[in-house]
């Protein structure tokens, strides 16, 4: 299996607003199109679309945030497997290879993420790649995860 993460583009964009999250993930993650509209906003975010051979599967978001932090802070602050593709275990295929993408893009010493506490299965995917609570809450009061590269 070929995996693919690429930039949201005007080519994708369409495909992009069309992944759904599972009716219990809701109250964990922002639709596509909240992200996308963040992604706006905010300069440092870089919305991806997350393709298992040439199929669109999930959507990411990370970036540096420079003002965070004494060198500033590599974010992976969204991460989702559309629900059609769940429970497939894309989950761990796609998260690896977004580590990866993130040491490779940023050289950075550490990756940041924030989450739901109740969200079971997320917590169990992001423990199992390394990430652990530091102790800090972010702005929507979601607890901080980190993961040491």
């Amino acid at each position: 299996m070929k995996t693919t993460i690429n930039e949201v583009s005007n080519e994708n964009v369409a495909d992009i607003l069309k992944l759904r999250i599972n009716e219990e993930q809701k109250t964990y993650i922002e639709t596509t199109e909240q992200c996308l509209k963040d992604a706006k906003e905010c300069k440092y975010y870089r919305p991806v679309g997350l393709y298992l051979d040439d199929t669109l599967v999930g959507f990411a978001m990370y970036g540096f945030f420079p003002g965070e932090g004494e060198n500033g802070r590599v974010w992976l602050d969204r991460f989702f497997i559309d629900a059609e593709h769940q429970g497939f275990g894309l989950g761990n295929i796609l998260l690896e290879a977004l580590i990866k993408r993130l040491i490779e893009e940023y050289d950075c010493p550490e990756i940041y993420l924030s989450i739901v506490e109740d969200n079971q299965a997320a917590l169990h995917l992001y423990r199992k790649f390394g990430f652990a609570f530091n102790g800090e809450s972010d702005y929507n009061n979601e607890k901080v995860m980190v993961k040491k590269v």
